[in-house]
């Protein structure tokens, strides 16, 4: 996936109670930060920074999601948890992962486990990925995020 190339259209579980479908987001900026697992530290941080800045990516026309393989039960109770303004969309059969190229092998206490790489995809309103991020350190991530909305065209 480049930048300017268009996304494919696909559908996912999302914690809204229905099913999130890409081309339903023409005609606004999408994010979407993968994440590993629901309710670790990393995670909760990452959706607390985009939690602490929603209204800013709202008053952009900007929708928010997150996304990782867990359930869409995990995802509603970490979801209810947090009092996340933003959807969790459920990926356990891969779909979005496949098509953003977000699976690794990570070590995890020594062993090879394969798993999300922590990323974030902003999606112009033609549905072009306007900008990637890759291997994301949190602090501070959430920020850059909304510059880069910020300066869309």
């Amino acid at each position: 996936m480049e930048i300017n190339d268009t996304i494919p259209d696909f559908e996912l579980d999302a914690t809204s109670g229905q099913r999130f479908r890409l081309s339903d987001c023409l005609g606004h900026p999408v994010v979407l930060y993968f994440y590993p697992k629901d309710d670790t530290p990393g995670c909760t941080d990452e959706g607390r920074q985009f939690t602490e800045l929603h209204e800013a990516f709202a008053a952009l026309g900007c929708t928010v999601w997150g996304l990782s393989r867990d359930s869409l039960a995990s995802h509603e109770k970490f979801r209810a948890k947090m009092a996340f303004p933003f959807h969790l969309l459920s990926d356990p059969d891969e779909i979005a992962c496949e098509i953003f190229g977000v699976m690794k092998l990570k070590n995890m206490y020594g062993k090879q486990v394969r798993g999300i790489e922590r990323s974030t995809f902003l999606i112009d309103r033609h549905g072009r990925l306007a900008q990637a991020w890759r291997a994301v350190k949190v602090p501070e991530h959430a920020q850059r995020v909304l510059e880069a909305v910020q300066q869309l065209p």
